[in-house]
């Protein structure tokens, strides 16, 4: 493992150094930044940002979709020394509460993007809003302020326990939580990227979750430690993204359930020619990858299966398989370097290089660590003989039948793997005598019914105990799930 710069604009430097001509960033549009022209874009960039009056140390918070200028727009603000806080886009009430928690000194939106009116809710907020025309093609360079680097202060001295990165939680629990992060910290979660998955100047990886997500600067940094090169998809169309994918000849592919489930329809659409002939690995990341899925992945496109990753916003990859792993897609892999892990109760526990500094709410930090220091993540899992992590579901995600505990993530495994279920989640609902009940949410597989009766047993020959079987069944058209395809169980509602 190479080691790391000191700070971000270090690594944008580094790269410029190391492969000024390599292509790093690519886009859906057929735009392309090297190394070396994405430095330059991003000084370009700061000096706009300076020029509006954003000052060493100021919050920049930006919400933007996954393309060019948000990656330019992350180095630019590591530049100027401004402290970042990227929105995912799909963020709506919680950008007011985001950016006045964080004191946004300048928050960057789209004017009109997905056919909401990202710049008028914006301004609601009360701050200074810079709002950038996407429905217009640039003429020359980036849709974003320019100036001229000669304008620019110093790089700031490197201070490594300063927050430069805020992040907040994408939204599986009720209020998100906003994350202090340090250049160290995020460049840290590289390290199961490049060392798990042997990231490098070969690959091409394109993705279309969101940028903003703390994987967007996981990645970035990957591509700019190897010189891989990311593909930035400013929108994700079941019909028609896998395809306009494939075009880039990519050697990775992931991230979650309905992208996997994407590329294997494009797949079988495509026939028996491989529709990503160079495709080395797939990467699974923020969800357990259901077993039939991972069979799927291995059977139609042909690589070992779907390689486990693990982590949070808090703790950006922590684990990493890698591709040749025998036990991939069974595990999310063992620790990446320099992450240690125990558990306490069943709940795993981290410490390492790419842990937070704490919460922008610090009253939030007692409940986030035990008293030795240690993250508590709110994930259950085990650990195999060969050090390789299982995740069981989430403290929260435990259903309490009768004083029995039972893992919401075990049924679900169970159940995913019948032929009638085509997506599945499921929930404890409250029960007079039980105190809560076993609830099925599931959406069927096109063409087939689903009876409850037919899913019992099934979850009894799959090996479950009676009392985990479901109790309950409701049948919806989809599943709610967040920009990085977590299912949102606190959406779901059975009546």
């Amino acid at each position: 493992m190479t080691a790391l710069p000191t700070s971000f604009w270090s690594l944008v430097e580094f790269a410029t150094r190391e492969h000024p001509d390599q292509v790093v960033l690519a886009d859906d549009h057929g735009r392309w930044l090297t190394a070396a022209t994405l430095r330059d874009a991003a000084e370009q960039t700061a000096a706009g940002l300076y020029a509006l009056g954003v000052e060493p140390g100021d919050v920049v918070s930006w919400q933007l979709p996954t393309m060019l200028e948000s990656a330019v727009l992350m180095a630019a603000c590591a530049r100027l020394g401004a402290v970042q806080n990227p929105i995912i886009p799909v963020f709506r009430r919680e950008v007011g509460f985001i950016v006045n928690q964080v004191d946004a000194r300048l928050v960057i939106v789209p004017e009109r993007w997905a056919d909401f009116e990202h710049a008028e809710h914006a301004r609601t907020t009360g701050r200074q809003v810079l709002a950038l025309d996407l429905e217009c093609e640039p003429e020359d360079g980036m849709r974003l302020p320019a100036g001229s680097p000669a304008s620019l202060p110093a790089p700031l001295p490197m201070e490594p326990d300063a927050a430069r990165w805020i992040y907040f939680s994408s939204g599986t629990t009720a209020d998100p939580k906003g994350a202090r992060h340090t250049d160290a910290s995020v460049m840290a979660s590289s390290n199961g990227v490049v060392d798990g998955l042997g990231l490098s100047a070969d690959d091409v990886y394109p993705i279309a979750w969101p940028i903003a997500h703390i994987g967007g600067v996981t990645m970035l940094t990957a591509v700019l430690r190897t010189g891989g090169r990311l593909v930035l998809f400013d929108t994700f169309d079941p019909a028609t993204t896998a395809e306009r994918m494939a075009a880039h000849q990519p050697t990775i592919l992931g991230s979650a359930t309905p992208f996997f489930q994407m590329y294997i329809a494009a797949q079988r659409r495509h026939g028996s020619e491989a529709l990503f002939p160079n495709l080395r690995t797939c990467v699974a990341g923020g969800a357990p990858t259901p077993t039939v899925i991972n069979q799927q992945v291995q059977e139609v496109l042909g690589v070992s299966g779907a390689v486990g990753s693990w982590g949070l916003t808090e703790f950006p990859v922590a684990t990493s398989e890698t591709p040749d792993d025998p036990s991939v897609g069974t595990t999310v892999g063992p620790p990446a370097a320099g992450v240690q892990m125990r558990i306490v109760d069943g709940e795993l526990r981290l410490t390492g290089p790419s842990c937070f500094l704490g919460y922008v709410d610090a009253s939030l930090d007692a409940d986030a660590f035990d008293e030795d220091g240690w993250f508590r993540t709110g994930d259950l899992g085990s650990v195999d003989d060969d050090g390789r992590i299982r995740i069981e579901g989430r403290i929260k995600d435990v259903i309490m039948r009768n004083a029995e505990n039972i893992s919401a993530l075990e049924v679900e495994e169970a159940l995913s793997q019948h032929p009638s279920v085509a997506d599945v989640a499921v929930i404890g609902v409250p029960h007079d005598r039980k105190g809560e009940q076993v609830c099925a949410v599931v959406v069927a597989a096109p063409g087939h019914e689903v009876q409850l009766s037919e899913l019992v047993e099934h979850c009894r020959e799959a090996g479950l105990a009676r009392y985990k079987c479901p109790e309950r069944l409701k049948v919806v058209d989809a599943l709610p799930r967040n920009t990085m395809g977590k299912i949102v169980k606190r959406e779901i509602r059975v009546g």
